[in-house]
């Protein structure tokens, strides 16, 4: 298994150097680099690597801010290994469960030792999300046209829910929401196009490049400002979703308007 890495420091020299260092570790891949905590914020949501090496120092949001940004977030915490030129934060990264803390310039010697224990880590935790992942990829990967089943996770559990019974789902920031009448959460697809390839064109429609609606849920149309329209959708909040301006002339086809 590859162990996925994100290097984030605001020194372009710095990054380069640690991309080089881990090249050596044939399991090691590097998917991404930020230049600052926002960016850092961004990827690991987006990547999900399993580590993150990570400066203190950084203009804007520093190394310990990144985290308490993801836990605001509640996005999934990668494994933290901090580099830095700086040992007088040692103790505050352990603080936050840091892996390791690694002392710039990096020695291959010490960087070998933190990702040892990086993979006995990741071994640790292996079976529990080898599981959950078989489930998701065997649902994910199965070979029909049109999958009967979706799976949703919320609150920790993964729930399979039938595509007629999905009202609309919506992507913010990356992550795509799935809502039926009891339960919300969050799609394993990474965009909309790929959720909408999986389901029956004749019944879920892209009303919005942010939102794929079921047309058999859709509860009433309501007239918007400059001739556009807004769904209401049987949802307990009865959500009401914009039809963009390239879908309104589809929608005053289908309704005769």
């Amino acid at each position: 298994m590859k162990i996925t890495a994100l290097i984030v420091d605001d020194e372009q020299p710095a990054r380069d150097e640690l991309g080089y260092l881990l090249e050596e570790f044939s399991d090691v891949e590097v998917v991404g680099q930020g230049k600052n905590g926002v960016e850092a914020v961004s990827l690991i949501r987006e990547l999900s690597p399993h580590v993150t090496f990570l400066d203190v120092q950084m203009p804007g949001l520093d190394g310990f801010g990144v985290i308490k940004k993801l836990l605001e977030k509640k996005i999934r915490l990668p494994h933290f290994v901090f580099a830095t030129a700086y040992d007088n934060y040692a103790v505050q990264a352990f603080e936050v469960n840091a892996l390791d803390y690694l002392l710039k310039p990096i020695a291959k010697p010490r960087l070998e030792k933190a990702i040892a224990k990086l993979r006995h880590m990741i071994g640790a935790a292996e079976p529990t999300h080898q599981k959950i992942d078989r489930l998701v990829q065997m649902m994910e990967d199965r070979p029909v046209a049109q999958k009967n089943k979706l799976v949703v996770k919320s609150q920790g559990r993964l729930f399979l829910v039938n595509a007629e019974e999905v009202i609309f789902a919506t992507i913010e920031g990356g992550v795509i929401s799935i809502f039926t009448r009891d339960l919300e959460g969050i799609s394993n697809f990474r965009t909309v196009e790929e959720l909408q390839g999986s389901l029956d064109p004749k019944v879920f429609w892209r009303v919005h490049r942010s939102y794929l609606v079921n047309v058999n849920h859709i509860k009433e149309v309501v007239p918007w400002f400059k001739s556009s329209y807004q769904l209401k959708m049987q949802d307990r909040k009865q959500t009401e979703i914009p039809v963009s301006r390239a879908q309104t002339r589809k929608l005053r086809e289908f309704l005769n308007l």
